[in-house]
């Protein structure tokens, strides 16, 4: 594992420097999950929520999440996103599936602002709907994909919702 670039040798924090780096084109793709009571995924899909059309008011959160990931997390670049584009899908009766693609012409990756935007999306659902489902459960949340810069290609093996059910299985001993 490569060493830690928020620090500085004496261990002080600091904004990587990335003014030498070219400029490439970047891409993330992250995923998030909600689940909540069948009755409110009817609710949601059914466009019956009385605060409004969550779908899209979840994805405009996730948007400008995205656009402002820099004020949110202290170290993050400001970055001018070529587009951010936020997709929900319900997986089953119970569980909404999340996933952002986030591109940038820049020097350094869109990764954060990615999981940013899963992340607050998944958030506005959860704000939306609690009134008629406070037992809904956000996450897990993870990177799927990221292309572009030094560090090159990366692609997750299994989603985070794969890998959550897999990791909460009892291990086989034959």
């Amino acid at each position: 594992m490569s060493t830690l670039t928020h620090f500085d040798e004496t261990g002080a924090s600091r904004m990587v420097d990335v003014g030498d780096k070219g400029i490439t084109t970047r891409i993330a793709r992250a995923e998030g999950w909600v689940e909540m009571e069948p009755e409110t995924l009817r609710t949601i899909l059914d466009r019956r929520v009385a605060k409004g059309d969550v779908l899209e008011i979840a994805r405009i959160a996730g948007i400008m999440a995205a656009k402002e990931t820099s004020r949110l997390i202290p170290l993050c670049h400001p970055l001018a996103l070529s587009s951010v584009r936020i997709d929900l899908t319900p997986a089953d009766s119970r569980r909404l599936r999340i996933e952002s693609c986030v591109r940038v012409d820049g020097q350094t990756g869109v990764e954060m602002e990615a999981l940013t935007a899963v992340s607050v999306t998944a958030l506005t659902v959860y704000d939306m709907c609690k009134a008629i489902d406070r037992g809904m459960t956000l996450g897990p949340f993870c990177l799927l994909e990221k292309s572009g810069g030094k560090s090159g290609h990366f692609l997750r093996e299994q989603s985070a919702d794969t890998a959550a059910e897999t990791s909460s299985k009892p291990a086989n001993h034959g």
